[in-house]
């Protein structure tokens, strides 16, 4: 039997302030004795946070379960909590970097401040500083498995021309998350989900191209996106086709992300052998607001990427079914909350 070793652990604050970059301590940290190697390493991993205490400290301790033959560092980015998120991360994990928001930026903008801490995208404003090799972008609401991060860079490494990977989410019930395997949303792709025809022919490639549910759940396939609650992205790509969009507050950045980096070239993979758990919409399931972006989500990643190819009607009907169909699930949510409380 082999036994897998842990990998090498990198301190973000100490490997950031060594290559000369803006540093941000953990709340009250110290930095250790010890000297980063010059290289950057394997794996750079982001993960947002927003009031998930509890959930963050399981996804931390699964993080430093690890094994493997690979070096990695860990940024976590509170993003203006009101719980004890950043107190907690700092004194159970002061081996993980904090970067401390007062207000709630949003995703995108949350997990881009760790990303412009690393010197990316700009290669010529970095210059010869060392970057990782991939950047992993992590919900604070997932839990892995001890061999995922090395088999996953062990996927991307012997796909060269992969610039995004992901592997099978499942929910904590045991479902499939759908979200971890997608096709962009076209007018048609979105037309067969909003009107309900995925799921009429839920193993019809042509109705349900959206969440590729026809195609088996362990398999190792091109996709057009995974889902950014477990998002590994080639650190070349992210230099060419720049940060996440900070038009989307959530939702949809994962997507948009996608669509840059294949349109650049790349190619997006979906790794089924590979699978981790996911506690969906933790934080966001009981809040208006999160609702609402979900739907502007939709609109932003339309107009930036069809809506100069769609006709007058189509635009006028697409910007008409997403506010329809917005509207009505906010009350029906808002209503089911008041029920709640009554």
């Amino acid at each position: 039997m082999q036994i897998m070793q842990p990998p090498r652990h990198i301190v973000w604050s100490e490997w950031i302030e060594n290559i000369g970059l803006p540093l941000t301590l953990p709340t009250g940290g110290k930095l250790p004795e010890s000297v980063p190697p010059a290289e950057g390493p394997d794996l750079a991993i982001i993960i947002v946070n927003y009031n998930g205490s509890a959930l963050l400290s399981n996804c931390l301790t699964s993080v430093f379960g690890s094994a493997g033959s690979f070096s990695y560092t860990v940024c976590v980015v509170d993003n203006g909590s009101s719980d004890d998120s950043a107190a907690m991360t700092s004194d159970r994990f002061p081996q993980a970097g904090l970067i401390v928001s007062e207000t709630n930026l949003g995703f995108s903008a949350g997990n881009n401040l760790a990303l412009r801490q690393l010197g990316l995208p700009d290669r010529q404003a970095a210059g010869n500083r060392p970057v990782p090799r991939y950047i992993l972008l992590l919900n604070n609401d997932t839990v892995l498995p001890a061999n995922a991060l090395s088999e996953m860079i062990q996927f991307m490494d012997e796909r060269p021309n992969v610039g995004v990977a992901g592997p099978r989410v499942r929910r904590p019930d045991g479902t499939l998350d759908l979200a971890c395997r997608r096709s962009f949303p076209t007018p048609w792709v979105s037309f067969c989900r909003m009107t309900r025809l995925s799921r009429l022919f839920p193993h019809s490639s042509r109705f349900n191209a959206y969440n590729l549910s026809y195609l088996p759940e362990d398999a190792v396939h091109p996709v057009d996106s995974v889902v950014g609650a477990y998002m590994q992205v080639r650190t070349q790509a992210i230099q060419q086709v720049g940060l996440l969009d900070e038009a989307y507050f959530m939702y949809g950045e994962d997507l948009d992300w996608a669509k840059r980096i294949k349109t650049a070239g790349w190619d997006v993979w979906y790794n089924g052998k590979v699978e981790i758990t996911h506690v969906k919409e933790a934080a966001s399931r009981k809040s208006r607001k999160a609702r609402r972006a979900f739907y502007e989500a939709m609109w932003i990643f339309y107009r930036n990427h069809y809506r100069a190819n769609s006709s007058w009607a189509l635009d006028k009907l697409i910007l008409l079914s997403i506010a329809l169909i917005g509207g009505v699930d906010i009350a029906i949510r808002l209503w089911k909350l008041r029920q709640e409380r009554v």
